[in-house]
């Protein structure tokens, strides 16, 4: 039987995530809108024999959201293979879009058994720890610029690498308006954000993600994290070195990109 479009489109894609490499542009018809890259991305996902180990937030920033005509964000799978420790290197290339500062939590694998809707009242029983994380975006294709939220979602969510600082037992704190910051002391480059920027607080992105998991009726039956969108948008990688993100009360991650 002949492959279909999303099939072979999904095989050249999942290629390119296995090896570390950089294909032509996937169709317009997997890009254009969400619905269609969505597929596309559930396909890929079921084709890595890697584990996963959490999933992110995606486009979580409103100003972007209506900009782009959407209604809410996306969230996609993060496999093992690009979840590495603060302080290590990543290498980047010409598609990679930027660097990312976010809060990020571990879920305790109840949740999975939980039962109804996770509300801002009872998601923080599911959480165990916190930390801030790095995280570097980019496709694999050879392609630059975001017109879309199906461009970010049709190629794994646009995750390269996450690199996560040290954990803390989740407490309650006034996480929707932490101070954050990233810096590269030797592109002199220098980013102040805030948690309020993410989907209105870091525990409203991460509701979002139980809710929609629970939807697709997912489940890992294992402790995973939910990275929950940038504090700082998407920071362009103008220069090579350690870059050091900072989120108040959260602590520091660092990333090596060369």
């Amino acid at each position: 039987m002949r492959k279909t479009l999303l099939e072979k489109t999904a095989d050249k894609l999942v290629n390119a995530f296995i090896n570390n490499k950089i294909i032509a542009p996937l169709p317009l018809k997997f890009t254009k809108k969400l619905s269609e890259a969505q597929k596309l991305r559930k396909l890929c996902e079921s084709k890595i024999s890697d584990p996963i180990i959490g999933f992110k937030a995606a486009g979580t920033g409103i100003p972007v959201m209506k900009k782009l005509k959407e209604k809410k964000p996306f969230y996609a799978s993060i496999f093992n293979k690009n979840f590495i420790k603060s302080g290590q290197k990543v290498k980047i290339n010409k598609s990679t879009l930027g660097i990312e500062l976010e809060v990020c939590y571990l879920i305790k694998k109840d949740f999975f058994s939980s039962k109804g809707t996770i509300t801002m009242k009872n998601v923080s029983k599911y959480i165990s720890h916190m930390a801030p994380c790095i995280e570097v975006i980019g496709y694999r294709q050879k392609k630059k610029g975001i017109k879309s939220f199906g461009d970010l979602c049709s190629d794994f969510g646009c995750n390269v690498k996450f690199l996560i600082g040290r954990k803390k037992k989740y407490k309650k704190i006034d996480i929707g308006n932490l101070k954050t910051n990233i810096a590269n002391d030797k592109i002199k480059l220098s980013v102040d954000g805030n948690t309020n920027t993410v989907y209105i607080n870091p525990l409203n992105s991460l509701k979002f993600v139980l809710n929609e998991l629970k939807k697709d009726n997912v489940n890992l039956d294992k402790n995973f994290y939910v990275f929950t969108g940038s504090t700082v948008g998407i920071v362009a990688i103008s220069g090579k070195g350690l870059f050091r993100g900072k989120i108040d009360k959260l602590g520091s991650v660092k990333a090596i990109i060369n």
